[in-house]
């Protein structure tokens, strides 16, 4: 066989396993449709009873079916801390947990951190302080030094780092979040 005869048969053999089938696609078994399950959410102190699918994580449930868009999803992952809220006050990655596993707990998004028009000391601190950019990975950092703030009025400057260790900032804020949060922290000792 020749080499040109040799490619139009691998050729030939390859196209025809690699088409698609035009047979119709077999219908689900019964019952194995997704099933949803009714749970009760806290979030940001509003309880809201919905019904999930097993597998929905929490930030999809607050992003999609609460629409709190506050809080972000960066690698959906667990890598970069975008999706970080609070869960019965501890930080946690709203992408690596699932809506049921919140359920019956008090989750905070950065939505709740606020109280009324009166911004967080972090909310107003991250102002105060051009630790916004642009503003991605802002709220799981916010999420983050408040926890730290709940645990320490007074946090020092490896706290502080300690805190948003597994955060990601493309644009590099983290010297603006360090003098934010040092910056209540002198405010607290006063």
């Amino acid at each position: 066989m020749k080499r040109r005869e040799f490619l139009k048969t691998a050729g030939l053999a390859l196209g025809a396993t690699a088409a698609p089938s035009q047979a119709a696609p077999k219908p689900a078994p019964a019952g194995a449709e997704a099933r949803k399950l009714r749970i009760s959410l806290d979030v940001n102190g509003t309880a809201h009873a919905l019904e999930l699918e097993p597998q929905a994580t929490l930030v999809e449930v607050l992003r999609d079916a609460l629409e709190l868009t506050g809080t972000k999803i960066g690698c959906n992952r667990g890598a970069c801390s975008a999706c970080t809220v609070w869960v019965d006050g501890a930080p946690v990655l709203s992408c690596m947990m699932l809506a049921l596993d919140a359920a019956g707990r008090k989750v905070t998004t950065i939505e709740g951190l606020a109280r009324g028009e009166a911004l967080h000391p972090v909310q107003a601190a991250f102002i105060a302080h051009d630790a916004v950019q642009c503003g991605f990975c802002t709220p799981g950092l916010a999420m983050s030094c408040a926890a730290l703030l709940e645990k320490n009025p007074t946090p020092s400057a490896d706290e502080v780092k300690a805190a948003i260790g597994g955060h990601l900032c493309r644009c590099g804020t983290y010297p603006h979040v360090l003098d934010a949060m040092l910056d209540i922290a002198k405010a607290n000792k006063a």
